[in-house]
Order: structure tokens, then sequence, then C-alpha cells
């Protein structure tokens, strides 16, 4: 599986889904002016990259031959 392109750019999109979500964790915990103008900014970028996370994993499994 390593070897498999796609499944390098699903792996690739989960992390990034898990650095922006640590990234908004990071800026809740310390507050400041860093929450105030990112936290909804943050916000909308995890909850777009998880989309297309979702839908990368979807279309592997799909084209892979596997079952949902």
């Amino acid at each position: 599986m390593p070897n498999d392109p796609f499944f390098v750019i699903v792996l690739i999109s989960v992390v990034v889904v898990a650095v922006v979500l640590l990234m908004g964790l990071g800026g809740f915990a310390t507050g400041g002016k860093f929450n105030k103008r990112n936290a909804n900014k943050l916000m909308r970028w995890r909850i777009i990259a998880q989309f297309i996370a979702v839908l990368l994993i979807l279309a592997y499994v799909y084209f892979r031959g596997g079952t949902i």
C-alpha cells in the first residue's frame, strides 16, 4: 500500500486535517490575539480538509475494490 500514489495522497490529506486541527486546538488553548484572529478560519479549513479527506478515502476504497 505505501507504494500506491493514491494511498499516499489519502495519507497526506489525513495529515493535513490533523495539522489544522492541532493548530486550532493550540490556538484555543493559548487564547489571545491568534485565537481571536484565526479561530473561525481554522475551523473552516478543517471542515474543508476533512470533507476532501473523506471523499478521497471513499474513492480509494471504491477504486481498490473494497467494500464500504
